[in-house]
């Protein structure tokens, strides 16, 4: 038996179900779907992802943001947020604890949206205030020893392989060191195992992101931002991970590429 779960910013769910993303859902049909940007109220999340449970924090702005988890299996609890009072905050952060068969525990599944932030600006600060509650949070659920995985956008490339640009991006947003230096504290202190790296070995890419403009697509010119962190156990258990990159630009439902990893 295998567990599949994705990850896949959607840049708008009603968009994403123009594109098809409907096909790729009957085609690889994963267990576990962990969604940000779904910039949609609950009814049209549920309308477009017929027949799965779903766990859903929309934004408390209008087609901005908000994150879910989807599955095939029943959901025991959900819980919301990361205690930022702030409006821009909200719709970025959810957790629901699945059900899996065979497995003595409940998974806990977490989307997360991190902010893109903006140099010079208070968007910047808004990003690391949310990585700050993010990285606390990240350290009670790894000092909790349950079965976890934290998928989503994280805004961030961690390494230099991780994007195509890396010389020309050293001084912007998602690639700074302060940025950089909240992963090394999930993995390096808290445990927490980057499953597409540990999978793909020290290789550039797999990449996840591409700007709609320009050639970036075509030339593979991307950042791997989209990410599965597996609590220890868990991440024992990975067996294969690939980035679905579409075919062609004609065929992308986003401007990102979802992460799906199989699991034992």
């Amino acid at each position: 038996m295998t567990l599949q779960v994705a990850t896949a910013n959607l840049n708008g769910i009603r968009a994403a179900t123009r594109r098809g993303i409907g096909g790729w859902l009957d085609r690889v049909r994963p267990d576990i779907l962990a969604v940000q940007e779904v910039r949609a109220p609950h009814d049209v999340l549920t309308e477009a992802l017929p027949g799965w449970t779903l766990a859903h924090s929309a934004s408390e702005i209008p087609g901005r943001a908000g994150v879910a988890v989807a599955t095939t299996a029943p959901v025991h609890a959900t819980r919301i947020g990361l205690g930022l009072a702030a409006a821009h905050q909200s719709g970025r952060w959810i957790e629901a604890d699945v059900e899996v068969p065979a497995w003595a525990e409940p998974l806990t599944v977490v989307s997360a949206y991190v902010p893109v932030g903006e140099l010079d600006s208070p968007k910047q600060a808004a990003k690391y205030e949310f990585l700050d509650a993010m990285t606390e949070r990240m350290g009670e659920l790894a000092a909790g020893g349950g079965n976890v995985i934290v998928c989503g956008d994280i805004n961030v490339a961690h390494r230099e392989p991780d994007l195509r640009n890396w010389r020309g991006n050293i001084d912007k947003r998602g690639f700074l060191l302060a940025e950089r230096a909240y992963i090394d504290t999930w993995l390096d202190r808290q445990g927490w195992v980057d499953v597409g790296r540990k999978l793909a070995g020290d290789v550039d890419g797999p990449y996840t992101w591409w700007s709609w403009r320009g050639k970036a697509f075509d030339n593979d010119a991307g950042w791997r931002i989209d990410c599965q962190f597996a609590s220890p156990g868990v991440a024992t258990l990975a067996l294969t991970s690939r980035v679905d990159r579409a075919p062609t630009y004609a065929e992308r439902w986003s401007d990102h590429a979802p992460m799906v990893t199989v699991y034992a």
